[in-house]
């Protein structure tokens, strides 16, 4: 009796601790998501106040920035047309052919709008972006401040900030929305001869249904949407490059965070922006 009394209280001391360390892994993970939150959100606003200051805007900053732009966007744009192209073109016919169909010809215009506009060219830029230009400027942080570059540029007395973060930042925002835009006119010239080949529809009729289907709001929240994926999916990895030590060691550790926390940024500006379209 003894004995089984024992293991019962045993067992429930067992639950009773994992039950608790449960609960400090949940704590843990809550207080390492906040600072690592405001911790962004400050440094956000730092970078903020010098986009909007006059004074950052000298001729070094203007040349990184053109510089940044060419990598990201015009180096890009060749093989960012052609994916454009295709698989834009697999979209909107499959989905043309499902809406024929079953018989939903009438929501052509929402979907192309409603959806392929302002909700999928956001969504499949950023991520073409993110793993292009946001794992490089991850790395590019990182391997600068393990080689000591950030600590020369202060001692000659070179804004880092000014100089290294603010071009990338508004680099990012450019060419999200951009080549955002670009993906949607691909799309949108790919409907021109789908809906041709599929519902028989006249070019003046297609660009008639684009018109009474679009919506200033809906155009508004993608654009902001690309405003803000390109700010983030930019800073996030410069915040993280920048954590990184002086051991070589730590630049896989810090570009697999920053590009982890990107996602996840992304996928939260996401579900935002859709929770703003419901209201």
């Amino acid at each position: 009796m003894f004995e089984v009394l024992a293991i019962m209280c045993y067992y429930h001391k067992i639950k009773e601790f994992v039950f608790m360390a449960f609960l400090e892994n949940i704590g843990r993970l809550a207080i390492k998501f906040i600072k690592s939150f405001t911790d962004i959100i400050y440094f956000a606003g730092k970078v903020l106040f010098r986009i909007f200051n006059r004074n950052t805007y000298n001729s070094a900053m203007r040349t990184v920035l053109l510089d940044q732009i060419y990598f990201t966007s015009v180096q890009i744009l060749p093989i960012f047309l052609i994916v454009s192209i295709i698989f834009g073109s697999l979209l909107i016919g499959v989905l043309f052919l499902q809406l024929k169909q079953l018989g939903l010809t009438q929501y052509f215009g929402n979907l192309l709008m409603g959806f392929i506009v302002t909700e999928f060219s956001p969504f499949i830029t950023v991520l073409l972006i993110t793993l292009r230009s946001g794992s490089a400027i991850n790395t590019e942080m990182a391997v600068m401040k393990v080689n000591k570059e950030m600590s020369a540029l202060e001692a000659f007395h070179i804004d880092v900030i000014n100089y290294l973060l603010v071009p990338r930042v508004i680099n990012g925002v450019i060419s999200i929305v951009l080549l955002s835009t670009l993906f949607s006119v691909a799309l949108l010239g790919s409907g021109i001869l789908f809906s041709s080949l599929i519902f028989g529809m006249s070019m003046d009729a297609y660009s008639n249904i684009l018109l009474n289907s679009a919506n200033f709001s809906d155009i508004v929240i993608a654009l902001l949407k690309s405003i803000v994926f390109g700010f983030f999916i930019i800073l996030i990895p410069v915040r993280f490059g920048l954590q990184a030590s002086h051991e070589l060691t730590s630049i896989p550790i810090v570009v697999s965070r920053g590009m982890v926390n990107v996602f996840a940024a992304i996928m939260t500006i996401e579900v935002l922006s859709l929770i703003i379209k419901l209201f």
